[in-house]
């Protein structure tokens, strides 16, 4: 049975509901994708511009996992650069490091293209700070200045000391920042329906309330629910942190991390401006970091507070009100109208998992955090992938990873053990 949207902010000020059907009979197909999500809408929509027919199956709601439930920050940052960049030396030699910078930023590039082309109005903004949480940390945002500039970035990058910083944000916590103009945040359920309706006026059939409960791969592959079936010669599975298809292959590969937003109720115009007077986006350099923005109608929106354990928060708004406070002195007590959280698929090394668990079944998953731009240069490379153009999937999908050949219990202690010890580290950098 599919679960309603959940209480956040996104949900709570979508543009126009969708009302898709539940699958029903059996329908023919060259594609079929299994999530309604970033990555499956975006692979839907690169398909059907190339011409093919796709039907995409949602367990619940379009944008209802992960999609739905980030902090709507597009921002350079990658998680398992260097990870990736290392593995790749091996294969594209000293090309390496010049293809991790540009899939920084190429997620930004089909974000832009692809509002403007469809006229999705997403409230998309641009402007981010990076801010140092300890002076030492500024050594950081330094080096990641510098490469910019050394790469060509310089006219959309500036270093903030803590005094030029008050220009931007009105707080005593940060010794400094990198302001980047080039990052952007957004509404990321009005982006992804967006991007779904622009995928159905091109042809692509998509349905809702309609989970998947059995895939047979054979020459074609059939692929089942509740009350319907697709056939198709090529199966994309899409559905990150919230699937568990394919377990044979797939498990011990990637596990959940609850991440938790919140937003305020609705700030005074003058109140929200002096908060973050740039109407930038934010996010502190610690390893378990706090993030926010303003949302178009003037409420702090506020994530943070990692949870490993696999286990939704079960007071996100409670947990988060101290950083809140302490971040901006003068929202004590504010009343916080929205609380949610949402499972991201944390893989150990953080490079993005891509590959097949048969001929005609892809897998795409694992963007540790960072998946609205990640989350859309994986449609790409599938869509392409499918068509045949398999240079840069086979790239991913050669790619080394960790397997815990255990339960998910058991690799998310991993994990939570492990962001322990980088919490320790943080006293020493």
């Amino acid at each position: 049975m599919s679960e309603p949207r959940c209480n956040s902010y996104y949900n709570a000020t979508i543009n126009e509901e969708t009302q898709y059907p539940e699958l029903e009979g059996e329908l023919r197909v060259d594609v079929v994708i299994v999530g309604g999500g970033f990555t499956g809408v975006a692979t839907a929509l690169e398909l059907s511009e190339k011409g093919y027919k796709v039907a995409l199956l949602e367990a619940n709601k379009i944008g209802w996992g992960a999609t739905g439930r980030n902090g709507g920050q597009v921002t350079g940052s990658l998680s398992g650069d260097e990870a990736m960049t290392k593995q790749l030396r091996s294969r594209i030699g000293s090309d390496a490091e010049q293809y991790v910078w540009n899939m920084r930023w190429r997620g930004h590039e089909i974000i832009k293209e692809r509002v403007k082309k469809y006229d999705i109005a997403c409230d998309l903004k641009f402007g981010h700070l990076h801010t140092a949480y300890k002076p030492s940390h500024l050594k950081e945002l330094e080096k990641t200045y510098a490469e910019a500039c050394l790469r060509g970035m310089e006219s959309e990058l500036a270093m903030l000391n803590k005094p030029e910083l008050a220009d931007y944000i009105d707080t005593p916590l940060y010794h400094g920042g990198l302001l980047n103009k080039r990052n952007m945040h957004l509404h990321s359920v009005n982006l992804c329906i967006g991007e779904a309706r622009a995928a159905e006026s091109l042809g692509s059939l998509i349905f809702e309330h309609s989970a998947v409960v059995d895939i047979d791969d054979g020459t074609l592959a059939t692929v089942t629910t509740a009350k319907g079936k697709v056939v198709a010669n090529r199966v994309v599975l899409a559905g990150n942190a919230y699937h568990k298809l394919a377990r044979k292959k797939l498990r011990g590969m990637l596990f959940p991390a609850s991440l938790g937003n919140c937003a305020t109720a609705q700030l005074s115009p003058e109140l929200a401006m002096s908060l973050i007077p740039k109407d930038v986006a934010v996010y502190d350099t610690r390893f378990v970091l706090d993030y926010y923005r303003l949302t178009a109608d003037n409420r702090l929106m506020f994530g943070g507070g990692t949870n490993y354990s696999g286990r939704d928060s079960k007071d996100v708004a409670g947990e988060l009100r101290p950083a809140i406070e302490r971040t901006f002195p003068q929202l004590k007590g504010v009343d916080i109208e929205f609380g949610w959280t949402g499972m991201a698929g944390i893989v150990l090394n953080r490079i993005p998992q891509l590959g097949k668990v048969s001929p005609n079944v892809y897998y795409c998953q694992g963007y540790s955090g960072h998946g609205v731009a990640t989350s859309h240069i994986m449609g790409e490379i599938m869509a392409n992938a499918v068509a045949g153009e398999l240079q840069e999937f086979d790239l991913f999908a050669q790619m080394s990873h960790y397997r815990i050949p255990l339960n998910e219990w058991f690799g998310n202690q991993a994990l939570a053990l492990g962001m322990m010890y980088y919490k320790v580290m943080e006293n020493f950098r």
